[in-house]
């Protein structure tokens, strides 16, 4: 590689994380009334909630215009996938992929519950297959590959599904030659299916391998509120540039794990 190469790629990955901090900090509409108009409120919610790290009422509309970030203590509030995807990408650059891939029950595990109603129910409450969304789109310009966890359905664990879809999003970003944006909030392997959960650990891991080493593309690890288990163990921390939300909770055993362990 030449040196003018060498420069002119520094040039892209410098601007392609410029835009994304961007992106996640200051937002990308040019007014507050362009903002409110595509703020969209769940008024079964209410009208105020309360932040969890300083007790702070907060008004729900401002906090979306704050990117759900508490005005009092600069906490960062949980959010959807789907309020991180419309945050980062660019307006009607997403094309999505692997919408429909649903769980299949093979262990037939249950508990209090079986497997496949706890799957049923958080699609109801979600409207999501699973925990992750995946898909391609735009940041300020750049084509990216991007998945985001979702921590409201089955705590963001990480099934057969999860680690499916993340597997054929870096493949495609690595065909693509894509760099590739994780936004990670999990609990974990989806314990519900036991082995199966966590081979995606090494399944996810080998495809970055041919992503980062031998092709040389970039790949963005985002940590949120909270990334814990079997996603911390592997794609996780894997990144060549790691992004963590301020105060993000950020594990491999979780606090009751470790005290039930002691036990």
């Amino acid at each position: 590689m030449s040196v003018r190469n060498r420069f002119e790629d520094k040039r892209k990955l410098g601007g392609l994380i410029e835009a994304f901090l961007e992106k996640a900090t200051k937002g990308y509409v040019s007014s507050e009334r362009e903002k409110d108009r595509h703020i969209t409120i769940d008024i079964n919610k209410g009208l105020w909630t309360r932040c969890d790290n300083c007790g702070n009422m907060l008004y729900i509309r401002f906090l979306k215009q704050n990117k759900s970030v508490c005005e009092e203590c600069g906490y960062h509030l949980p959010m959807t996938s789907t309020e991180r995807i419309e945050l980062l990408i660019d307006r009607e650059t997403r094309i999505p992929m692997d919408e429909d891939m649903t769980a299949q029950d093979v262990p037939s595990f249950s508990d209090e519950d079986s497997h496949q109603n706890r799957i049923m129910t958080s699609q109801k409450r979600t409207g999501l297959t699973d925990a992750v969304q995946t898909g391609t789109g735009y940041i300020n310009g750049t084509p990216i590959a991007l998945g985001v966890m979702d921590f409201q359905f089955m705590g963001g664990s990480m099934g057969s599904v999860v680690g499916e879809k993340i597997t054929r999003l870096i493949e495609h970003a690595t065909n693509k030659s894509l760099p590739i944006i994780l936004v990670c909030a999990s609990g974990g392997a989806r314990m519900q299916e036991g082995t199966l959960s966590l081979m995606q650990m090494a399944k996810i891991s080998s495809v970055l391998q041919i992503h980062q080493v031998q092709r040389s593309l970039l790949y963005i690890s985002v940590l949120t509120y909270p990334t814990t288990g079997g996603v911390t163990a592997s794609f996780g921390m894997l990144g060549d540039i790691i992004i963590a939300e301020s105060k993000a909770y950020i594990a491999f055993a979780g606090k009751r794990v470790i005290e039930q362990t002691l036990r």
